[in-house]
């Protein structure tokens, strides 16, 4: 019964790689319909342009529904998991700190190419209509780190233009990691008595993780909409432009990969080769699946298992790692896409914002969220310097594209963080990184202790 079921499809139409390349066709084709069906994407969209950007912004949608809950019990979880760890809290601040590192390098990538490259220059768009000028602030960045409460929600109103009011709900990501925090560093602490609650809060985690890979896997049908409306939306001027920007991210992505991280690995006392072989499952499964926290269980198989990173500190570091460690999302990327939409815009940018976008790459990374945090992040990156927010509207259409790129570093980062720290403490089993690799990936045979 299996095997007829199995067989409907080929191999080749179920792989979520290949549907996500058949989508992105599928939306350019759709979008060059709709642009012949005419009408204009402000004013007067035809149908089929409704419907896509309807599809791609739902899709979106749903997939900021699941930020708040995720972000909460990832981040608990992985705190309370420091009980299990001896050092605990110095574990966790070199944790920390290597974080910080890789991210400050990553970040100093993105720069780079963005300067050198200049993706989005020569466009001849002016800057929108609202826009008012760079106004970027270091207070602005800090004071949003204080909770406006439990949750950092809000709730926004506005007068339309028939006199009636309406109001949406928003969330502040790094106030929701601030409370976060607390509450898994105040569990921790509690001991015993928050058993009961951390036991919640770990099914909780386990079912969002569920539900996420369900969203995950509409990521076809969302990029169908989402590229469609861009192809309609900005026109082949502004495509290829955005075609210059994933050609110049996906190589500051290989520069981190191939060359941040091995000097990091050899300056820790790692072989650079075992550490690439090693990390692959890890890799390959971020480059398909686009979630870190998705990938978050073969991440920390591979800590375990391929590096000898022993299970106590591993169940910590993963697992914070899949929500704030994300070098291809909050590092390269925003840095990237900050100066790319100066360019597009023909904004000009001052040492200060550059400052600002190391800043906010660096401490903000925790609003990555381990799923669509890269616009989360995006948007905090902009929102600080003061930049035009219709960038994010116009990046969005190629996320599915680089976000396959972005999150394959970023479980990367992971998994050789905890191999730094582990290494660099001397709880390291030195015997399992250095082992030959099976064909799966993994050191064959090896007990998960």
């Amino acid at each position: 019964m299996k095997s007829s079921h199995t067989s409907r499809f080929p191999a080749w139409m179920t792989s979520f790689g290949n549907q996500i390349i058949m989508a992105l066709i599928v939306g350019v084709l759709l979008g060059l319909l709709a642009s012949s069906l005419g009408g204009d994407a402000k004013e007067n969209p035809n149908w089929l342009m409704t419907t896509l950007d309807t599809i791609g912004s739902s899709y979106v949608t749903l997939l900021k529904a699941a930020i708040v809950p995720l972000v909460f019990t990832a981040v608990v979880s992985s705190i309370a998991n420091l009980a299990q760890v001896t050092n605990a809290a110095r574990l966790a601040v070199k944790t920390l700190l290597w974080f910080a590192i890789t991210a400050f390098f990553s970040v100093l990538v993105g720069i780079a190419l963005g300067v050198l490259v200049q993706p989005g220059a020569n466009t001849g768009l002016p800057a929108p209509e609202a826009y008012q000028g760079t106004q970027g602030s270091w207070l602005a960045f800090l004071t949003g780190l204080i909770p406006v409460n439990f949750l950092g929600l809000g709730v926004s109103i506005k007068t339309a233009d028939s006199g009636d009011l309406t109001g949406a709900a928003t969330f502040n990501v790094l106030q929701v990691l601030v409370v976060s925090a607390a509450v898994g560093i105040a569990a921790l602490k509690v001991g015993k008595e928050a058993e009961p609650f951390l036991a919640i809060v770990r099914s909780a985690l386990s079912i969002i993780q569920k539900i996420l890979w369900w969203i995950i896997r509409l990521a076809p049908l969302g990029t169908v909409g989402l590229i469609g409306h861009a192809v309609y939306a900005y026109g082949w001027t502004s495509m290829g432009a955005l075609a210059k920007f994933v050609v110049t991210l996906y190589v500051g992505l290989l520069i981190v990969a191939f060359v941040i991280y091995p000097i990091v690995a050899k300056a820790s006392g790692l072989s650079v080769r075992q550490y690439l072989t090693g990390v692959w499952p890890a890799t390959q499964l971020g480059f398909v699946s686009r979630s870190s926290m998705g990938t978050m269980p073969v991440t920390q198989a591979v800590a375990e298992r391929n590096f000898g990173v022993p299970r106590g500190y591993a169940s910590f570091a993963v697992p914070l790692g899949a929500t704030t460690k994300m070098d291809g999302c909050a590092s390269v990327y925003p840095a990237l896409a900050a100066i790319f939409v100066a360019q597009f815009y023909g904004i000009d940018l001052n040492i200060t914002h550059y400052l600002l976008i190391v800043l906010v790459s660096v401490l903000g990374s925790a609003a990555t969220a381990g799923t669509t945090g890269a616009t989360v992040m995006l948007t905090l990156t902009l929102s600080t310097l003061g930049l035009p927010l219709d960038g994010v509207g116009l990046l969005l259409a190629i996320d599915p594209i680089v976000d396959m790129g972005r999150t394959a570093l970023n479980v990367t980062g992971q998994a050789l963080v905890a191999a730094v720290v582990a290494k660099r403490e001397g709880i390291l089993d030195q015997r399992a990184y250095d082992h030959a690799r099976s064909d799966n990936g993994f050191v064959p045979g090896r007990e998960l202790v």
